[in-house]
């Protein structure tokens, strides 16, 4: 019993070593951004939310993934950006790594073990709406971490004062 124990240990000794060195945050994927008018598609385990999932149809984790839109604010992609920054940067955890006109790039980070979910904002001229994405790099099953974060986000967002 003792040896189990000690080996039990020892793996989460491990495990946490592993993570304060970067071993879990996974690689920036290569292909995010936004290409003919879509962010990437949603992962195909239950690991990502996105507001473009109902495009599309027959994606295995189409129920699991999809989320709505949010809303532009302020009458122009640039106020409603601005408010998303602000936001994100209240976040624990959340850096913003890339910021253009009509598209907005952050890495969430989680505490202990710094897995990296990766979290785009794209304002669609067609729809005026912002598409959102938000996926983890690592591991097939989120725990609904990445729609608690979209949740968080909105319900900051919506509230948010506009200057």
């Amino acid at each position: 019993m003792k040896t189990i124990v000690l080996v039990l240990l020892s793996l989460v000794a491990a495990l946490l070593t592993g993570a304060r060195f970067g071993l879990l945050n996974g690689q920036r994927p290569g292909d995010l951004g936004v290409t003919n008018g879509r962010l990437k598609p949603p992962s195909p385990t239950p690991n990502s939310v996105s507001s473009q999932a109902p495009l599309y149809p027959t994606h295995p984790q189409l129920g699991y993934a999809s989320i709505p839109p949010l809303p532009q604010r302020g009458g122009s992609a640039a106020t409603s950006l601005q408010v998303l920054v602000e936001v994100l940067q209240g976040m624990p955890g959340v850096t913003v790594i890339e910021r253009r006109p009509d598209y907005l790039y952050a890495q969430a980070q989680t505490r202990w073990l710094r897995f990296v979910d990766d979290v785009e904002f794209w304002v669609d001229p067609a729809s005026g709406a912002i598409e959102v994405r938000s996926a983890s790099r690592l591991g097939r099953k989120d725990f609904g971490v990445n729609r608690q974060r979209i949740d968080a986000v909105r319900a900051a967002y919506l509230a948010a004062p506009l200057r």
